[in-house]
């Protein structure tokens, strides 16, 4: 018996990827200063919506609280330049080490609920968080803070050189969360994983560690979350409660970027969030119409493919470009037959 994957979808995925990554790096050269902002924007919330449905559609932990973790990652970010003297750039990986050490409470609290029930568990611990960022008067209490002039002129040479950092702090941030997700999905975790996502009293009655794992997976989301929060805020200069801690800008939109994609896909949120901006650029202008025509095309995709438009592709061309399903075959001998492939 032997189990393999798709290696040719995989080969093909990681030449197109080059192609794009590289395309990517050069932006600088070939993009105004507007299509650098944005492109930084498409890349904190492609990472958002990776960890969102890293947690929903593979643990089966529905959080309508990951706000919680964009709001710490940026207040940590101002607090250790403004205070600690770090770089920016070291600053942002020490706020998303701070996101996934301040998880391991949160999680001992919410993991103590289920369904719908931790959802909202998960929306009370990011509004205690919104709470807390209020009273602390040295980052500007409820009205925040904008970042230092200093620490401004000290991130880089120039404006331009500034922009060129943070744009290219974004691909290599977003290229690490997808890296992550791919390499979590593809070990025995993501094994179990899949089986938590298909049935977790079955997996657990097997000798799957289900806690265990899900907090690994709540970890790594906050992690990550926290990060892409401070590079979100490194990229205003400014910030405040109730902008870091968000639930429609860093949870509602990151939910319809998952769900759009396709949950429980790597590629979904990419695909998502691909749609999303390209419908915030074009409908943007028409004011309230905006959000109504989001979900209207929410509806629209939910009923025609409630998988979501990656799982529309696999469905309806076998398109799967980062396979993560395995396949058993068994080898055949002069007198046994041969049974069918199975996916794991």
């Amino acid at each position: 018996m032997t189990i393999t994957r798709g290696a040719r979808a995989s080969r093909l995925t990681a030449y197109a990827a080059l192609v794009i990554v590289a395309a990517l790096a050069s932006a600088p050269l070939w993009a105004g200063p507007s299509n650098l902002n944005l492109l930084t924007q498409v890349f904190a919330y492609v990472a958002l919506a990776t960890m969102w449905n890293l947690l929903a559609g593979f643990s089966g932990l529905v959080s309508v609280g990951q706000q919680a973790y964009v709001g710490i990652g940026g207040y940590a970010l101002f607090a250790l330049t403004m205070f600690g003297g770090l770089h920016p750039l070291v600053a942002l990986v020490m706020a998303g080490v701070i996101g996934g050490l301040l998880a391991l409470p949160v999680a001992a609290l919410v993991f103590r609920l289920r369904g719908a029930y931790f959802a909202i568990g998960s929306w009370v611990a990011a509004e205690v968080f919104r709470l807390l960022a209020s009273q602390i008067t040295a980052l500007g209490g409820g009205s925040g803070t904008s970042l230092p002039a200093r620490i401004v002129v000290d991130m880089a040479a120039g404006r331009q050189a500034r922009e060129f950092m943070i744009y290219w702090t974004g691909l290599a941030l977003v290229l690490v969360v997808i890296g992550l997700a791919i390499a979590l999905l593809r070990s025995r975790w993501g094994l179990a994983l899949r089986a938590i996502h298909h049935n977790e009293l079955a997996a657990r009655s097997n000798g799957v560690e289900v806690t265990r794992i899900k907090l690994l997976v709540y970890v790594v989301a906050g992690f990550c979350t926290a990060m892409a929060g401070a590079l979100i805020f490194l990229q205003k200069l400014r910030i405040s409660p109730d902008a870091a801690f968000s639930v429609n800008d860093w949870t509602a939109f990151v939910i319809f970027m998952a769900v759009i994609g396709g949950i429980g896909r790597v590629e979904g949120p990419i695909i998502g969030a691909i749609v999303f901006f390209v419908l915030r650029q074009s409908l943007s202008d028409l004011g309230s119409l905006y959000l109504m025509m989001l979900g209207l095309v929410a509806i629209v995709i939910m009923l025609r493919a409630p998988r979501g438009v990656a799982g529309w592709l696999h469905d309806r061309f076998g398109f799967e470009p980062i396979p993560l399903e395995r396949r058993v075959t068994y080898s055949s001998t002069m007198h046994e037959s041969k049974p069918e492939p199975q996916h794991v």
